[in-house]
């Protein structure tokens, strides 16, 4: 018989009996089919040895249990940690300028994009973009012209008001 056969067979003779049991040992249906299901995909993975066990429905059992104590053990040192720690500090609000650039950043190509934010987003020089991401200085001078000039577009400035440093995002 193939291995897949084989497998197939053993879980579609067994699946049911065990998502039983441990929706018995879990109270919960979705937390034991999910575990059962993580529990027959390690089977298959190890399958050539699973199979010569003299209980390869108890190594699933078991497997599926301790998936759902695993969970359960990260899920309370989440609220362990959480406890602890508090809560995160509040996020302040996207400013609308924030909003604005992001969706005029989406819109230049990667490469601009790029440029520019290492440039003027993550305080690099020139020369440290181009080392970054492996162009010449000319290039990403390009791109970051090309860059700024797509995004004026976008953002609505005005040549005078990028002389002025004035921005107006209509």
């Amino acid at each position: 018989m193939s291995r897949e056969r084989d497998f197939d067979e053993f879980y579609l003779g067994s699946v049911r009996k065990v998502t039983a049991q441990l929706v018995a040992l879990l109270g919960d249906a979705g937390e034991a089919d999910d575990a059962v299901q993580e529990a027959y995909a390690r089977a298959w993975q190890r399958w050539d040895s699973v199979s010569r066990m003299d209980d390869p429905i108890a190594w699933v059992r078991v497997v599926a249990y301790r998936i759902k104590v695993s969970s359960w053990r990260a899920t309370v040192r989440r609220t362990v940690a959480h406890r602890r720690h508090g809560p995160p500090a509040d996020v302040p609000d996207v400013s609308p300028d924030s909003v604005a650039l992001v969706a005029a950043l989406r819109r230049i190509p990667e490469a601009q994009r790029r440029a520019i934010v290492l440039h003027h987003l993550a305080g690099l020089t020139v020369e440290q973009v181009a080392a970054e991401v492996g162009a010449p200085v000319g290039t990403v001078k390009a791109r970051l012209s090309r860059g700024r000039t797509a995004l004026a577009g976008f953002l609505g400035e005005t040549a005078d008001d990028r002389m002025t440093g004035e921005h107006s995002y209509a």
